[in-house]
């Protein structure tokens, strides 16, 4: 009335080990000339005399850029000279930034200083949006 089946699994190939990687770290006595590129996160406290393109940037309270930076996200506490361009931006209290911000999202705390204009950037469908189509401009 009851049994009990047994069934031949075969056994479950052990699982690859999620890669979970860790911010890449420029420490504060490191100085890099030239540019910096990586998919990953950074945290700066070097400086870095150079254009970066990362995913997340911190820049400590010792770090600087001079050049342009353009990442997903970036947090400043430290100096920046040059544009920086990413969906979100926070200049902490400390943060010193000279020069033109391009965002979606801008937070600025107080005792920051920002030196630049603020750019919204414009998502790719809402530019095509607003433009004048080339027949209505041909029409008129």
């Amino acid at each position: 009335m009851f049994s009990r089946t047994t069934k031949d699994a075969a056994p479950e190939a052990p699982s690859q080990p999620r890669k979970l990687s860790a911010a890449s770290l420029v420490a504060e006595d490191v100085r890099i000339a030239g540019n910096l590129e990586t998919a990953g996160d950074l945290h700066l406290d070097g400086a870095v005399d150079g254009d970066l393109r990362v995913g997340m940037l911190v820049i400590g309270e010792t770090g600087s850029v001079s050049g342009a930076i353009h990442a997903d996200a970036v947090e400043v506490r430290g100096r920046v000279t040059g544009v920086i361009c990413a969906r979100r931006v926070k200049l902490w209290s400390t943060a010193r930034v000279d020069g033109d911000i391009s965002h979606t999202e801008l937070s600025i705390e107080a005792g920051a200083h920002f030196e630049g204009r603020s750019l919204a950037l414009v998502p790719p469908v809402q530019q095509a949006l607003e433009a004048p189509s080339a027949l209505s401009v041909a029409a008129e």
